[in-house]
């Protein structure tokens, strides 16, 4: 089992930044790999970010590629999303997300366990 808790949003103006974090409970936390993703008011959950559990392989949505950075500190069971660059389309509740694989996956339905989510509101 391993327990996810986000937190780091908020309300932030166009152009600016924010860090989302999401603490990972479990000794296990290094044999997974991690994700966000978001959801708009009106629209499916749609993917962000992974990362892979030892952190060497990366997939970013193309509406972020250049903006946002996931990582993850180990020792810490954290894994970080920073976003940069922010807009308004990228006004959101963020998930994180939790896999037992080796490789990141990109899809809502291959994983298994998500945190309760954060609101990120971008003002334009």
């Amino acid at each position: 089992q391993v327990r996810l808790v986000e937190s780091g949003g908020g309300l932030v103006q166009a152009g600016g930044s924010l860090r989302l974090s999401c603490a990972a409970s479990g000794r296990t936390f290094s044999s997974y790999s991690m994700a966000w993703f978001r959801q708009a008011p009106g629209k499916e959950r749609e993917f962000v970010a992974a990362i892979s559990w030892r952190g060497g392989v990366l997939y970013y949505a193309d509406s972020v590629k250049g903006r946002f950075t996931i990582s993850r500190d180990s020792a810490k069971n954290t894994v970080y999303l920073q976003m940069n660059s922010l807009q308004a389309e990228d006004t959101a509740v963020y998930y994180c997300a939790a896999d037992r694989s080796a490789v990141p996956k990109v899809t809502v339905s291959q994983y298994d366990y998500w945190g309760q989510g954060t609101q990120v509101t971008v003002s334009s």
